[in-house]
């Protein structure tokens, strides 16, 4: 039995050194112009950077390239490829085979990782990838375990397989939308989803036989969110999806905050272990109490346990959890004060929570002394104003550098 990555999402070099320093294996990146993610603006210097960063600590850095390329974007995408294969890249996440087949030809010893995106749903459909370069493949979120269990059982066994364990799912199959284009003209499918299954709606039937008579279907006077769908979680089902062999989990989510990424990360990688380690003992409870402490639309194990659970909708929208906030970041230690990168108002008093990595109980403590940053004058409160705003505050319990807090409100 293997124990499986633990593969975060990194917006961002920082957000890669947050991922890393709370327990991923590796992190997935792209570029704004080739991956499913455009407003992710990660351009080949901070690539560079992360891949020397994660690399000299044991770590690896997948780069996505999978985007459903049109024919002019070819000369960008051989020029992209020889890049990620010169800076060492772990690997490119791919969907379209024309770009497997470039990245075969020039640039033939980057590890080719077939995206959700292709829509890979039988070991048929694996095997066919892994004769044609794949060294991974990442399965359709639609799978059930049966089904899963199946694919690997009958898999190429040099393959490897990876498959989401949390976050956000897209109403369209695989991912492969376009809503967004239709109605905002933002393509999906070439990194500029609009999110639009997110949007509220007003609906209507029409009675086939009295045209123009339109009846809404109302879910609350805010419309209903019907193509909304909750937020994946596996958490429960970690032990069965080790025993399965699945090579590597992967948590959705390029676009989130270092406090998402902490809570969920650090969630994760505690109960990985766990589970791994004394799967007889394993509890999820504990881990899934730390993830509702982020921001979350519900949680869904979508259809990995039944193909037939509706139970994945979110009719009334975004919720999100109304008793924590993204507190601050830790940037180093001054005497006795630490300096902390704020990100919500803080004051004398407050309740924070230092989510410490490797552990999944967070330190607690009452804020009683503040700092201005420039004049190191005592204050009572601080508000969040430029970027990158600062604060000194006493902190009583170990605390390093890059270490997130939240704030109980």
């Amino acid at each position: 039995m293997i124990k499986p990555e633990l593969l975060a999402p990194a917006g961002s070099y920082t957000k890669a050194v947050t991922a890393f320093t709370y327990g991923a294996d590796a992190v997935y990146m792209g570029t704004s112009k080739l991956s499913l993610r455009s407003r992710v603006e990660v351009e080949n210097d901070e690539l560079v950077k992360t891949i020397k960063y994660a690399h000299s600590i044991g770590k690896k850095v997948y780069v996505a390239l999978n985007i459903y390329a049109r024919d002019n974007m070819y000369e960008d995408i051989k020029e992209q490829l020889q890049i990620l294969e010169k800076i060492k890249v772990d690997g490119a996440i791919i969907s379209d085979g024309g770009i497997v087949e470039m990245a075969k030809e020039y640039a033939p010893n980057l590890p080719i990782h077939i995206s959700t995106q292709a829509n890979i749903v039988s070991y048929h459909t694996s095997n066919f990838w892994y004769k044609n370069g794949a060294k991974r493949v990442i399965l359709a979120r639609e799978l059930n375990k049966k089904e899963i269990k199946e694919l690997i059982q009958n898999k190429e066994k040099d393959l490897e397989v990876e498959i989401f364990v949390h976050g956000a799912i897209c109403y369209a199959y695989s991912g492969r939308c376009h809503l967004s284009d239709f109605l905002a003209s933002r393509g999906a499918n070439l990194g500029d989803c609009a999110q639009s299954c997110r949007w509220a709606y007003n609906m209507y039937i029409e009675e086939k036989n009295n045209p123009g008579n339109m009846m809404p279907v109302e879910q609350d006077e805010h419309g209903t969110y019907i193509l909304s769908s909750k937020d994946l979680c596996l958490l429960k089902e970690l032990p069965e999806i080790i025993e399965m062999g699945v090579d590597s989990l992967k948590i959705e989510g390029r676009l989130k905050t270092e406090y998402y990424l902490a809570t969920v990360i650090n969630a994760y990688r505690n109960a990985i272990d766990e589970a791994y380690n004394n799967p007889e003992e394993y509890d999820y409870n504990k881990f899934l109490n730390e993830l509702e402490k982020t921001k979350t639309r519900g949680l869904t194990t979508f259809y990995f346990n039944d193909k037939g659970n509706k139970d994945f909708q979110e009719y009334e929208g975004k919720q999100y959890n109304p008793n924590y906030e993204f507190g601050g970041k830790i940037l180093e230690k001054e005497d006795d004060k630490t300096i902390i990168e704020i990100r919500n108002r803080l004051q004398i008093g407050d309740v924070l929570e230092l989510i410490v990595p490797g552990e999944i109980e967070s330190k607690i403590f009452t804020i009683d002394k503040l700092w201005d940053y420039e004049t190191s004058e005592e204050i009572e409160f601080v508000n969040p104003g430029r970027e990158g705003q600062k604060v000194k505050m006493y902190i009583p319990v170990e605390n390093k550098e890059g270490w997130i807090l939240r704030r109980k409100k």
